[in-house]
């Protein structure tokens, strides 16, 4: 038998069954399968994959640490290849595959041993001493002391340890219960300061005169060893690092990690994450839960680029300070959800109209940012989709940042995804609902705000708002192209072409961050393709862009729009638009005209001209003659052709297998209902409503075109 490195009872090896989990492991071994599920092992990055980080084991064994273990996007790691890292094993695979879990414990020093995983079995490592042998100082060890060592020698040793011992306090105990902290005499020799008033007790304990015994003192936490918590609020805590604090809110969310438990604590001036470690993977105070009034005391310290408070403790609030931490998280709330009245950008009539919607809008997302909700954006995969996106990215992005003290903040409380086939529809929303209810329950994170810039106004999107409505997530619609009985939380928007999503955002971003307006300046005018507002055109101008500048932005987000149309391509999208990557916009613009000119070409070739009554209508068969599954998309091409040959078509009809695409002085909608009637079993309805697209049965196909060349006529 041996005995345990960390508590010293008898076991068979270096480590107790209850004390796995407190030691790090070397592994020495040549196979998956000699790996132990449940420990944690010292590894290194060995290489990044979309869907996580695989970790090298030892020499020979390699494992993978899924993404959705992380407690970080993937995308915010600081790690290259060969960093140490620590890792917790949960599951070996017959195929030799290993799943690993992230471990919050990023050090030596954080784990209470460490020892070394062999074939053979644990052994220490190699420069360590072994407590089964002459039990090295300070190390824990079984009973198995020699029992011939005298009394005698034990009192020497105790005695001339003492003498070097430096001054400290004793807690002496007046009454058994409570402690009080005295200071040892600067005499090595005594323990206590006046030697007559001392006697001892039969135990061989020092005692004063009135019976009270001095005894040593005792491992205790600090809470009770007087150490003082300065109650702060959460943004003042950069000031106190390596302090002890004391914080009182409400919990935000609980989330279980392989070490400590995290509290994401919120109180009246922001966010922080509080550490509370009962046991490697074991839920601390499991009472509390998200929504609980509590008071924090521990320490304050930086991890991973970012502040958490170590918790020495965690109790929940009574009733007085519940109330009293309620009321001043509404008012700070209220204060800082409240959005000032600010300028539009520049003069615009149809955003005037919308003022006061924007600046509702522009609150909730305020409001969400505070109450440690996630903010997702859902876009339209276009150019003005994407630009409007990145509008409320940019303001909103720094007042997360500034509200959430961890370092990934930017990236775990707002999210922006794209919508490829320009409507919320039941698949994309079933995605989102999974995601949230996932992250809910493993993360107890909260119900997203869902903002939808670009989509979302028309009847093609309710069923996909409606899901959301079923667990009580927040919507917001902004949108260019909208009907009347769109259902939602908040709503921006108008029906029209004399404005753009992008200019309608932008607005809302000033008024969430008003300190963003030198940044969103220029976007308005980059998101017109033609008949920009010379209002926007000269306060881009003002901002150095001029026409040609802000036509290579718009192409540029266009192509990069095309493709991984489902990625937000963030970093990539904030260099092209903001970040004066000038030489980056033109080289993907160049391109973006060599790719439209050739398929234009192409398609210009093909387009048959018809002759109605009210003119003529170009007609091209865009599953024939343009390349559909490269640049441009056929609702970007349709656009462009339009504009070429105008003049001698005033309208222009793209017919493919079940799809449709119209451009001209039309209304889709009222296209789409007569030519419902006209060919009844085509099942005839609108698409993407801003891409003036219908949709049909592929059967029907030769039938719709005849019946909607004709609507085209009679409305001409």
């Amino acid at each position: 038998m041996g005995s345990c490195i960390i508590c010293g009872t008898s076991t068979e090896g270096y480590i107790c069954e209850s004390h796995q989990e407190d030691v790090v492991f070397d592994f020495e071994g040549s196979h998956a399968n000699q790996l132990t599920p449940g420990r944690f092992y010292r590894g290194s990055v060995d290489g990044f994959a979309e869907f996580g980080v695989f970790i090298d084991i030892g020499d020979s064994v390699t494992g993978l640490l899924h993404r959705s273990e992380l407690d970080s996007r993937l995308e915010s790691l600081d790690w290259d290849s060969g960093d140490e890292v620590y890792v917790q094993v949960t599951d070996v695979h017959d195929n030799g595959n290993v799943d690993l879990t992230w471990s919050i414990r990023q050090s030596d020093r954080e784990f209470r041993g460490a020892l070394v995983d062999t074939p053979e079995g644990d052994e220490l490592p190699a420069e360590a001493d072994d407590p089964n042998e002459d039990a090295a100082a300070g190390r824990p060890v079984a009973d198995t002391a020699d029992e011939s060592t005298d009394a005698e020698s034990t009192a020497d040793q105790t005695e001339s340890t003492a003498a070097e011992t430096e001054p400290t306090t004793d807690r002496t105990r007046t009454d058994g219960d409570s402690p009080v902290e005295t200071a040892s005499t600067t005499d090595p020799g005594s323990v206590v300061s006046d030697a007559d008033d001392t006697t001892s007790d039969p135990d061989g304990q020092a005692a004063d005169a009135g019976g009270a015994q001095l005894v040593e003192p005792e491992p205790e936490s600090e809470s009770t060893s007087g150490t003082e918590y300065e109650t702060v609020r959460t943004d003042d805590l950069d000031e106190y690092v390596d302090d002890s604090v004391r914080i009182e809110g409400e919990v935000a969310s609980v989330r279980q990690t392989g070490g400590p438990t995290v509290f994401t604590l919120r109180d009246e001036a922001g966010t922080v994450e509080c550490a509370a470690f009962e046991e490697a993977g074991v839920r601390a105070y499991p009472g509390i839960e998200a929504g609980a009034f509590v008071a924090v005391e521990g320490h304050v310290e930086r991890h991973r680029g970012g502040l958490q408070v170590e918790s020495d403790d965690l109790s929940v609030l009574d009733e007085s300070g519940r109330e009293a931490v309620e009321t001043r998280m509404a008012d700070a709330l209220a204060d800082e959800a409240e959005v000032e009245s600010v300028d539009l950008l520049a003069e615009d009539s149809v955003v005037a109209d919308l003022t006061n919607e924007i600046r509702d809008l522009a609150g909730t997302i305020r409001r969400a940012v505070l109450e440690s909700r996630p903010v997702v954006v859902r876009h339209d995969a276009s150019a003005d989709g994407y630009l409007a996106a990145a509008a409320i990215e940019r303001a909103t992005l720094p007042f997360v940042e500034a509200e959430h003290a961890r370092s990934d903040a930017g990236y775990h409380y707002f999210d922006r995804r794209p919508l490829a086939e320009g409507v919320y529809d039941m698949d994309s929303a079933t995605r989102d609902v999974t995601k949230m209810l996932d992250a809910r329950e493993r993360h107890d994170e909260a119900i997203p705000l869902f903002v939808f810039c670009g989509v979302g106004g028309t009847s093609a999107s309710s069923d996909g708002l409606s899901l959301l409505s079923v667990y009580d997530a927040e919507r917001a619609v902004l949108d260019v192209d909208v009907e009347e009985h769109v259902d939602v939380d908040a709503f921006v928007g108008t029906d029209g072409d004399d404005t753009t999503a992008a200019a309608l955002a932008a607005n809302v971003a000033v008024h969430i961050d008003p300190e963003a307006r030198e940044d969103l300046a220029h976007l308005p005018a980059v998101s017109f393709w033609e008949h920009t507002p010379a209002a926007y055109a000269d306060l881009a101008d003002e901002a150095g862009y001029d026409a040609e500048r802000a036509r290579e932005v718009r192409e540029a987000v266009a192509l990069v729009a095309n493709y991984q149309s489902y990625e937000d391509k963030r970093e990539l999208v904030r260099d092209l638009v903001f970040e004066g990557g000038e030489a980056l916009a033109a080289a993907f613009a160049s391109r973006f005209r060599t790719k439209r000119d050739a398929a234009i070409e192409t398609a210009r070739a093909h387009l048959d001209y018809r002759e109605v009554d009210g003119g003529t209508i170009g007609v091209l068969d865009t599953d024939a003659f343009t390349h559909r599954y490269d640049f441009p998309p056929t609702a970007l091409l349709c656009d462009e052709l339009h504009r070429r040959t105008r003049e001698a078509a005033s309208v222009l009809v793209g017919v493919g297998e079940d799809e449709l695409f119209v451009r001209g002085d039309v209304d889709i909608h009222a296209i789409a209902e007569e030519t419902a009637e006209r060919v009844p079993d085509a099942d005839v309805s609108v698409g993407a409503a801003r891409d003036d697209r219908l949709e049909f049965l592929l059967g029907e196909r030769d039938a719709v075109q005849e019946a909607v060349l004709d609507v085209v006529a009679e409305q001409a």
